[in-house]
């Protein structure tokens, strides 16, 4: 099915069947993001970014949320 099709069929789903694939959809959407972040953590893909944020709350340059 290509990505045209798919954008189709969800457009003539009925109110109640396109309620529940956007919740399936969120849920799957976040499963999926999760585990990307957990693989980036890993891998140290975010070690520069923290590192950066650190330095930054150290020398005062960050505001209390």
């Amino acid at each position: 099915m290509t990505l045209q099709e798919l954008e189709k069929t969800i457009s003539e789903l009925p109110p109640d069947q396109l309620t529940s694939f956007r919740e399936w959809f969120l849920a799957f959407d976040a499963k999926n993001w999760g585990q990307q972040f957990e693989t980036d953590v890993a891998a140290g893909r975010l070690d520069g970014l923290a590192d950066d944020a650190i330095r930054e709350h150290q020398s005062g340059d960050s505001t209390p949320l």
